[in-house]
């Protein structure tokens, strides 16, 4: 199930020069290290042309564990390009972070939680929002991930 905002932005829309009309993925952790770990590697995974920008949202603004809605916030800001901003959340109080922040209308328009694993999932949305695909098709491919198999 994805929680979706859809009203208008609350920041003002991505300048001209800020790169083409990719979903933007922001990845909320309760560890700093974790979310830009993470973010790293769906980055450099979906390498090799265009990738979608990822920005990490982990820890408190002090450096312990815990989530921020002020770091979320700017980070979903960072990576809007005005074709949604897909948020991935690792546990608890993050995920109820970023739906506190949906409902208040504090990210930008089209902005989504998607109900996906953090690192399959984060991958799966980065590759998919790299290729320029629309927000659905990024959910879908991050919420699809819980159906991967290792053995």
């Amino acid at each position: 199930m994805t929680t979706e905002r859809q009203g208008p932005a609350s920041a003002p829309a991505p300048a001209p020069d800020a790169g083409p009309a990719l979903v933007g993925i922001v990845l909320v952790s309760h560890s700093e290290r974790v979310a830009e770990a993470v973010a790293e590697l769906a980055h450099e995974l979906a390498a090799g042309g265009p990738v979608a920008p990822v920005a990490a949202a982990g820890g408190t603004p002090l450096g312990g564990l815990g989530t921020s809605a002020e770091r979320i916030v700017a980070a979903a800001r960072e990576v809007d390009r005005g074709a949604g901003v897909a948020l991935l959340a690792d546990l608890g109080s993050s995920v109820l972070t970023v739906k506190a922040l949906l409902m208040e209308d504090e990210l930008p328009a089209g902005s989504a939680l998607l109900d996906a694993p953090f690192v399959e999932g984060a991958v799966a949305a980065v590759v998919t929002a790299s290729t320029g695909a629309p927000l659905a098709a990024v959910t879908a491919a991050a919420e699809e991930a819980y159906t991967y198999r290792k053995a």
